[in-house]
């Protein structure tokens, strides 16, 4: 019988005729189950938390012949051990694009209008008590005709500046190439490097990967550069932006806040972003909405399926 290990509870069916699907519950496996939940699997679904490695693939087994990630990023595959082995990693590039760049615009919205510290608020005591507000209270940032600098231009970096134009907001990206899409009507956006970006952007939104050039993109240097009171998103991965930097940029009130779905040490938090009005945080959830979970299970089928039959699988990972 031919065996597809999930490494933790996905949204709706994993349609592959002929295979067993072998389904974990939606915690978290330790290191220990994971490794025996695999074991015997032709393909394995992998969450972005699952660390695939030589231990991995040996646990799996020879018989292994695909990992099929349950995100666009992949930093968590060794590449290199899959390819020796023969083995097909692939991705769901497509399916996060509109839910990241939503949450991206959630968390901007939330963290220039004080949203967090509002609800607090509202939801206390002290708002009855006190009555009506003056008209100095809780006073946000506007967004309108300000410049957004996109870190990474990839889809869900173009999704997060489309958005923007609702605001008449002027569109910067940094990227390794030119990317026409961006430039083009109807972002015309300008292309900057990073050191030229930043002291321009009212916001910084990074969407680019993890990668050893990538890590620590943002850190204390960047912060300087910076515009005061510019906000920063992330929404991408973690250890992109140094959290230290990132803490001392916001208590020094070099920043007017940040809005994170994603920290460096993953699932700690510093514990001061955690203790700061300023700041909007939410647990790695860019793509949870219901349709585009549901829509990553459509194509890690298809990728799976595509390997057990031969084919070329629409998403694989070079």
């Amino acid at each position: 019988m031919t065996i597809i290990a999930v490494s933790r509870a996905i949204p709706g069916t994993l349609d592959v005729p002929g295979a067993e699907v072998r389904l974990r519950g939606d915690e978290k496996p330790t290191r220990a189950q994971l490794l025996e939940h695999v074991r015997g699997a032709a393909i394995v679904v992998t969450m972005y938390s699952d660390k695939v490695d030589e231990e991995f693939l040996d646990a799996a087994g020879p018989q292994l012949r695909g990992v099929c990630n349950f995100a666009v990023g992949y930093e968590n595959l060794d590449l290199g051990a899959c390819a020796r082995r023969g083995v097909v990693a692939t991705n769901t590039p497509n399916a996060v694009t509109e839910g990241t760049a939503d949450l991206a615009w959630a968390l901007l919205l939330a963290t220039a209008r004080r949203l967090v510290d509002a609800d607090r608020y509202a939801r206390s005591a002290e708002y009855p008590a006190r009555g009506a507000l003056g008209m100095t209270d809780f006073l946000g940032t506007d967004l309108t005709g300000r410049t957004l600098l996109i870190v990474g231009a990839g889809r869900i970096g173009y999704a997060t500046a489309m958005r923007s134009r609702g605001w008449g907001m002027r569109v910067l990206y940094m990227a390794r190439s030119r990317h026409w899409d961006f430039e083009l009507a109807p972002l015309a956006a300008e292309r900057v490097t990073l050191a030229e970006g930043l002291p321009r952007a009212d916001v910084v939104s990074v969407h680019c990967p993890l990668t050893p050039e990538t890590r620590h993109l943002i850190d204390a240097k960047a912060f300087a550069l910076m515009k005061p009171g510019a906000i920063l998103l992330n929404t991408a991965r973690g250890p992109i932006v140094e959290e230290q930097a990132l803490v001392d940029a916001l208590r020094s009130g070099r920043l007017f806040g940040a809005g994170l779905d994603v920290y460096e040490h993953e699932p700690r938090i510093h514990p001061e972003l955690a203790r700061m009005n300023n700041v909007t945080l939410t647990p790695h959830i860019g793509s949870a909405a219901a349709r585009y979970r549901l829509l990553m299970t459509e194509m890690v089928g298809d990728n799976a399926r595509a390997i057990l039959d031969g084919r070329e699988p629409p998403n694989r990972v070079r």
